[in-house]
């Protein structure tokens, strides 16, 4: 028998969160992946933008729409401290996914006086929370009361309650497509589209021994499902344990040396506690709060694992290096962002090895002389190579500002040059006749290269390949660029890649 179910759920839950952790607090947001609005804010969907909208469509509905990445880290950290705001009024609660989680109506309702109740308890420990648009359904089944949630709810009237053995009608005009949020292959959905079968009662009227021969069992169990009778029930998390330490200075501390000072407590109980739990932390999360509410966030890597002086280092570094705090510093809070089995760690593989002596010297040089006097390079998305190496302090996260993985129209395929200048190299190309070398919009050559002029020296042209060209911004009439790229090997066997643009020729990059 279905055990009737309470369900809250977030709408646009990625834009929430990525609002919460940004603390921006822009109108128009969609939250894009592999350019694809997977969600978007209200004001956003009152300028036109839909969630599965190709990236290009949306910012065309509306100009000033803030495109986001999307990021299942960021969803899951930003819901956790909801989940516990929960737990802490009714435990045993299922995270169905980031923003819906699912629990048993059955305590909370004989708690708090009935289910709606329970429901409008939970809304307003969210509230607090800095949620304001939480709705809930309640039904037979976890399926059913998602759908309430979703379907049946409004920012006006946040609370759906279907009645115990009314599961079915109330789902019966929904559509059907519907059971592909309950595992259903895309398949599915076109299939009954074609059979013109649109909503969940009319999956349900079909006969089940047709369903089970050509959709075999899980095709029964989305009819049942369909029908209002959803055997399974909650499966609650395991509660994580609270490793987290947070340190509230009264009065608040001015010198980086006093925080850290008065951390050294916070970080031993820290690490003591991961190792009552034999675990290690590679990745840690510091927040620092000034007096006036400024706030500044970091993660730090750790090439084996932090011990409680580690972690003193990094709130004492971070704190010497933020500017964004303008007044004394109130709080702060360590937490790890990532942890590992112990036994994955043994000393002498980690503890004590080379990598670890390399990262405790470059580490002292960055105490000594300055978070960014250390850095490593990390491979962006772009298609100009300057733009595409991103240097990242020592320790810090290796974050690309673009993802590399995205296609970049125009941007130089491998094999890449080895030197790449930070700032263009004027140069020169002339054909047999002495006679500068232009390039039009379209590519054409004025004459066959023959000499090229590199930091005033002149050099043979062996051979070349070209144009490539790279177009960007072709909408925009003030920021449109159009260059085109060119790889010539002079007469020493150098090879160099050259760009002209405006009618001007540089050295982009040299391959050694």
């Amino acid at each position: 028998m279905p055990v009737r179910t309470l369900v809250v759920w977030i709408p646009d839950w990625p834009v929430v969160a990525f609002g919460r952790e940004s603390g921006e607090d822009a109108a128009a947001v969609a939250v894009v992946e592999k350019n694809i609005v997977v969600a978007c804010s209200a004001a956003a969907r009152a300028e036109g933008v839909r969630r599965g909208q190709r990236r290009r469509d949306a910012q065309g509905a509306c100009p000033r729409l803030q495109i986001v990445a999307t990021d299942a880290a960021r969803d899951h950290r930003a819901f956790a401290p909801l989940v516990a705001a929960i737990e802490r009024l009714a435990p045993h609660v299922q995270i169905i996914r980031s923003g819906l989680c699912a629990l048993k109506a059955r305590g909370p309702a004989r708690y708090y006086g009935g289910e709606e109740e329970a429901a409008n308890v939970l809304r307003a420990a969210l509230h607090e929370a800095g949620v304001n648009d939480v709705r809930i359904g309640i039904a037979d089944g976890p399926f059913t009361a998602e759908q309430a949630a979703r379907a049946a709810t409004t920012a006006e009237a946040p609370v759906r309650c279907v009645p115990p053995g009314l599961s079915g009608p109330f789902l019966a005009p929904l559509p059907a497509t519907l059971l592909h949020d309950a595992g259903a292959e895309t398949s599915l959905a076109s299939l009954l589209a074609r059979l013109g079968i649109h909503t969940l009662g009319a999956f349900a009227e079909l006969p089940t021994d047709g369903i089970r021969d050509r959709l075999g069992e899980q095709g029964v169990r989305l009819q049942a499902l369909a029908a209002g009778a959803d055997s399974r029930t909650v499966t609650p998390r395991d509660v994580p344990p609270e490793l987290d330490r947070e340190v509230v200075f009264e009065p608040p501390v001015e010198l980086a040396e006093q925080a850290a000072f008065g951390m050294r407590v916070a970080a031993e109980e820290f690490i003591a506690r991961l190792d009552a739990l034999r675990l290690v932390c590679t990745e840690l999360r510091v927040e620092l709060e000034s007096e006036r509410g400024e706030r500044s966030e970091r993660v730090w890597l750790h090439p084996g694992t932090f011990d409680a002086a580690a972690v003193v280092d990094r709130v004492r570094w971070q704190l010497a290096e933020q500017q964004e705090l303008r007044s004394p510093v109130a709080r702060v809070r360590i937490s790890p962002e990532a942890v590992d089995d112990q036994a994955h760690h043994v000393p002498g593989l980690f503890g004590r090895g080379e990598r670890e002596k390399v990262h405790h010297a470059l580490s002292r040089v960055q105490a000594m002389l300055g978070h960014r006097s250390v850095l490593t390079p990390v491979i962006a998305g772009g298609r100009w190579l300057d733009e595409r190496q991103v240097m990242v302090p020592w320790g810090d996260r290796a974050v690309a500002p673009r993802d590399a993985s995205l296609p970049w129209p125009g941007s130089l395929p491998a094999p890449l040059p080895t030197t790449v200048f930070p700032a263009p190299r004027p140069a020169e190309v002339r054909d047999a006749e002495g006679a500068r070398i232009l390039v039009d919009e379209r590519g054409a050559l004025s004459g066959t290269p023959v000499d090229i002029a590199v930091g005033g020296v002149r050099r043979g042209v062996l051979s070349w390949a070209g144009p490539w060209t790279v177009i960007e911004r072709e909408w925009d009439a003030a920021r449109r660029r159009v260059a085109h790229r060119f790889q010539i090997v002079d007469a020493a066997q150098v090879a160099w890649l050259l760009v002209h643009e405006d009618g001007r020729w540089s050295v982009e990059a040299r391959y050694d």
